[in-house]
Formats: structure tokens, sequence, C-alpha cells
């Protein structure tokens, strides 16, 4: 766990304790040295779980130490500099001079109503995302993050049509030749109808092919070019660019990345990335990045069917020639390169009804695309490789997927492996195995086993997610910044970055909005164990109970607690009793509560004097345990003698809630 405060810790549970005959729970950590620290849950905002890329185990921070303070220092510096070069970059782009694209014609809408899926949500919120980027005078800056098959290529179609309709042209690049086939094909067959030339300019095609392509792209004729790098040469002329669609960006060299800058200058840019990042990223660089998420699987997709099991050679023999029967291909994954041809003989003794080739990334670039394009075209039945499966590149056709030794692998690796099948509507299977009699350690149990579990698509989101967002978030934000998140965890390190973009906007940082205030009513207000047993379920509840934004959110989590667990005990319903009183409290600009003696102080903001109705019905409320402070900040004052703390909160409910 990272406590904002005191850093990282090891979460030991939730304990419940009496203070001053209440009985509360608590967050147990443990620091170096063994130090303890208790958390009341109603500080739970201040306490997030350890999210660093998958592999690194974090030291324990000590307690009252300055080491933490430090650490948290210096990564808000790194931060703040980092905020400041891409707000620059904004502002730069912003005031760019670029060119403003029509709106929809009739055209556009004929084009979109022809695509012979139907959009997610997601997708359509990009697309109108891209659209209204585009019909701005400043050049379009905006990454969309998507997995393979989720619709990214489509939103790019979308773009380029409308961008071909002003008379622009449209440049896609592509890192690798076979991915530039790929999009070809897509982007050929989507403008069939229309009267768009799309070319191709890679090694596929002859150099008399090229040079004819080039002219006719100098002349203005070509409307459409996908290429590789080779669009980057300094033969490659536009007539008139104006928009460049970028795939998987981070995957060309430091050389390619400043060409592309210089091709970037004053025309609208779209980057695709399969890789995915955190929403909760999305939300911080609001208005430093334009970022587009496609989170939503196609509709008729199926989820992989997911074994963990023993590795036997008639289930192997079995599950490919399954596959090969239904007219289908599979991947073998065996990650070393060193026995990889021994084990692809193997296999076709094994299974002599089909064909097998290998890939690994040891392999020369040419070969290594030849056997893609290859299994693509479906010249072969099996691949053998190494987890290069090509992340960018769409195999509807391989529905089959065998791993050797998946204990070695980790959860994120996994997840991305098992990706590469399903991408039709056709059921397919994932089989990963571990060798016969092999005791699997726990770390290595529990990853296979949350793997199949969670076969439904966004499940894994949540999960496996986490590290491959992480990586996603080093992409977008460069690798240094990488470090940064694995020293402090992602959660604090993207509070800390949403802090300083704010800031930088002059506006007013998370952290310094108005906290609800704290109401000490001296009442039992927790979840007892006879109600809900499981520690992660109660930090849970009590978290979105922190974190509840006004009345509706309290009231709405209380409606699903009791459907869930049942009907409140006394000890939850004041627990959510509060919750309202202090969302409200917030609303009406209550900033500080304190409850000393038989006095409860409410101090409202500075310059802040409730309706005068809302005074009289206080009154009639509460008589005359009520008086005023008008010293300052206004202060009402409720004489509380005599009264049971459970009165004193109908009170308060009826007052600042009305019920």
């Amino acid at each position: 766990m990272v406590h904002v405060h005191h850093g990282i810790g090891r979460y030991v549970g939730i304990c419940e304790k009496e203070t001053d005959d209440l009985k509360r729970d608590y967050l147990e950590i443990v620091y170096a040295g063994e130090a303890r620290l208790f958390v009341p849950v109603d500080q739970v905002d201040l306490v997030q779980k350890y999210t660093g890329p998958e592999g690194t185990t974090p030291r324990l921070s000590r307690m009252g130490g300055s080491d933490w303070a430090r650490l948290k220092q210096r990564v808000k510096k790194r931060v703040q500099e980092l905020a400041e070069g891409l707000l620059a970059l904004y502002a730069q782009r912003s005031n760019a001079p670029g060119y403003a694209f029509s709106q929809d014609t009739v055209w556009q809408r004929e084009f979109e109503d022809g695509f012979p899926y139907e959009e997610t949500p997601d997708q359509e919120e990009a697309i109108r995302d891209v659209k209204v980027d585009m019909e701005r005078k400043r050049p379009m800056d905006r990454l969309i993050c998507g997995d393979v098959g989720f619709g990214k290529t489509e939103v790019a179609i979308r773009a380029a049509f409308k961008a071909v309709q002003d008379g622009k042209q449209v440049a896609v690049l592509v890192p690798t030749t076979v991915l530039a086939n790929q999009h070809y094909l897509t982007f050929r067959d989507r403008f069939s109808h229309y009267p768009v030339r799309v070319e191709m300019l890679s090694r596929f095609r002859t150099p008399t092919e090229q040079k004819k392509t080039l002219t006719d792209l100098q002349k203005g004729m070509v409307d459409v070019i996908i290429g590789t790098h080779r669009l980057l040469s300094g033969d490659v002329v536009f007539k008139d660019l104006g928009l460049l669609v970028i795939d998987e960006e981070q995957r060309f060299g430091v050389a390619h990345k400043e060409k592309i800058k210089m091709l970037k200058a004053n025309v609208d840019v779209i980057a695709m990335t399969a890789t995915p990042i955190p929403r909760t990223l999305q939300m911080s660089l609001g208005g430093v990045r334009d970022l587009s998420l496609i989170e939503t699987p196609p509709e008729d997709r199926l989820p992989v069917q997911t074994y963990v099991l023993e590795y036997e050679p008639e289930m192997v023999r079995d599950a490919i020639l399954k596959e090969i029967q239904r007219g289908g291909q599979a991947f073998y994954v065996h990650n070393r390169v060193r026995s990889i041809s021994s084990i692809a003989h193997y296999l076709q003794g094994l299974v002599p009804e089909a064909s097998f080739r290998i890939a690994h990334g040891q392999m020369k670039e040419d070969d290594l695309e030849k056997v893609m394009w290859d299994f693509l075209n479906k010249e072969f039945d099996c691949l053998v490789c190494t987890t290069i499966i090509e992340s960018g590149l769409d195999f509807p056709n391989v529905n089959t997927l065998i791993v050797e030794n998946a204990d070695w692998f980790g959860l994120a690796q996994l997840y991305q492996l098992r990706g590469r099948v399903g991408r039709s509507n056709r059921l397919a299977y994932a089989y990963f195995t571990f060798t016969r009699d092999k005791v699997l350690t726990e770390q290595a149990e529990k990853r296979l086993r949350a793997l199949q579990e969670f076969t439904e698509f966004g499940s894994g989101f949540k999960l496996a997610m986490r590290d491959l967002e992480i990586r996603g978030a080093g992409n977008v934000l460069g690798a240094e910044q990488h470090g940064h998140m694995a020293a402090v965890g992602f959660d604090l390190y993207n509070r800390l970055l949403q802090e300083a973009v704010s800031e930088l906007k002059g506006e007013k940082p998370p952290e310094q909005m108005a906290a609800a205030p704290h109401f000490d009513l001296r009442v039992d207000s927790y979840i007892p164990d006879s109600y809900i047993r499981d520690g992660r379920q109660k930090v849970d509840i009590y978290r979105r109970l922190s974190m509840a934004g006004g009345l509706d959110e309290v009231m709405e989590l209380a409606r699903e607690v009791c459907d869930r667990f049942g009907k409140m005990p006394a000890p939850v319903s004041y627990l959510f009793d509060l919750a309202g009183i202090r969302v409200r409290a917030s609303e009406l600009k209550i900033r500080e509560v304190q409850h000393t003696g038989y006095t409860l102080v409410m101090q409202f903001e500075e310059g802040v004097v409730p309706p005068g109705e809302q005074l009289a019905s206080w009154s009639g409320i509460f008589g005359q345990r009520l008086s005023f402070s008008t010293v300052g900040a206004l202060e009402i004052r409720l004489d509380t003698r005599g009264l049971a703390p459970r009165d004193l909160i109908a009170m308060l409910k009826k007052a600042l809630i009305g019920g």
C-alpha cells in the first residue's frame, strides 16, 4: 500500500479497534522495522494499493524518516517538468495555424452508413472527438488507444475520407510491411465505391511501381498513401498533405521519430496504439494531451475458452487437428530461440497432417515478414514462435493458442498472448501448459488460475491490464517517467501529475479542493465482520463512500450494499448517515466541524451565509439548542447536552438532508 504521507508499507488487513468506548475499523499497515500504522477508514482516500510494473517489488518505507518525503519531492519535480513540457507543446500546437476541415457532407454520412458493423459506444465517441478536432483551426494531435480489432482503423478511415473530400492528402505510417499491407487492403476495400485512390509504398512494390506512385503523389493524383518508414524518405513529396495517421509510433526508432516530427508540422495527426492506458491517466492529461480510449469489444466477440493444464502430447495433437479441421490456424508459443527449430520438427512428427513454420526475433527482418505474410495468407497451418507474435497484426483465422511453460510468463504477457486469438466471431481456444509433475510456485499458479477465471472481456482489463496500462502510460509519457511510477506507485504518480497539470492551468489542484468535513458524533460507525466478513469488500465500500461526490452517490451505494448483504445493522446505517451528512455539509460550504464537550460547532467558509429560510428551518429543528457566532466566518453552535448520538444524527439529517 502507498500512504500519501508515510510511503510504501505492507498491508496486513482491516482490524476493529475500540477507543473512548467507540468501535472503529482501521487499515493496518506495516513499515520497515516492523513499525505499524493504523489508518482510520474515514481516511482511506490517503491510501492506495501500490501498483508498479510487473515484477517490481518495492522497498518498504521507514515511518517517520525523511526518505519518503525526499523521494516524493523528487518525483513531483520531474512530474512538474513533464507537465510543463506537455502544456508548452499543447499551447504551441493550439496557436499554430492549421486547416479547418469542412463539416460532414452527405457523402461522409453515406460512407459511414456503409460500415458493415455496429459501432461500439467508445468508437463513436472517438469518431466524434476526431471530427471536432479536424473542424478546428488548430492542428489535431490525438492518440487513440484500443486493442487490435476494437475498431481504431475505422476511426482513421473516416477521418481520411473527411480529409480527402476537402482535397487533402492522407499519409498512414506503420512500423512493418505486413501491417502496411493489412491496412492497405482495409482502406482500399472501404473506399472501393468512391473516387479515392489508395496506394502503398513498401518492399512489396517493385521500384517501377514505387516510382510511379511517388510521381502521382507529388501531382496530387494519390489521395491516401500507406507505408512503412519508407514514407519518411527524402523522395516522398506531397502536393497537399492534410492528415497523418501513425500506427504504434513507439515502435519507430529515434531517427525516424525526428522525421515524423517534421512531417507532423501543421498537419492533423492521429496516433494509434494497441497498448492500453488507464482512463485515470486520460483524465489527468485532460487539456494537455488529447486521448480517446476504445475499451469496448465488438458485439459478436466470444470470450476465449481458456484451459490451464499439464503438457500432454495427445492434447497438443488434438487441439491443432481440431483447429485445422475447421479451416483455422494455430499459434504454438515456445519462448526459446535455441530450441525452437527442434520443437517445430517434433510437432511435425506429432501432427504430420499439419504444416509448421517458425518465427522469432533473431530472424532477419525480411525473413520474419515473409513468414508472417505467408501465415496471414493461410500458406501453412501452425506458427511455432516466441512471444514475438505481432501485437498490431490481426489474424482472424487463428483461433487456437498453445503456450508451453506458461508458468514462466508474467500475467500481462499471458493476457496479451491470449488476445492474439478470438478476433472473429468464431470460438477460440487458449491452452496454457506447464511441465508434467512440475510443482508450480504460488505466484505462477495464481497467475494461471486468474487467467482461467477471467475469460470475459473487460474482466482481465481490471486485472492483467494494470501492468500493461503502466507500460502504456510509460509509452505516452516517456521511458524516464516509467521509473518514477515504479518508485511511488502508479496511483500516487497519477495524483501528482493531476495536481501539476491543474496548477499549470491555473485551476485548483484536487488536493486543495474543499474536502468534506469530518463529523465526530461519538457513535459506532463501521462495518462489523458479522455483516461483511471479506476485508477487501469492506475496504472497497469504505473507499467508495469516502470518494462519494454527492448525496445521490451515497444513497446509490447504500441501496447496493443492502441489496448485496441484507438489512444494515446500526453501525453500518450510522456510517452511511454520517457520509450523507458530510457530503451535504460540503455542498453547503461548511468547512470545519468540531465536537468538544457538549458543543458541536459548524464553521462555514469565509463570506458564506446560508439563505434566511434555511436558517429559519434550522431554528425550527434545533430550537433553543441553536446559537450563531458571526465573528469572522459564520459559526453555528449546537448544545448537545442530553442528546443521544442517534438523536443528534437524526436532527442533523433532517436539517442538512431533509430526511
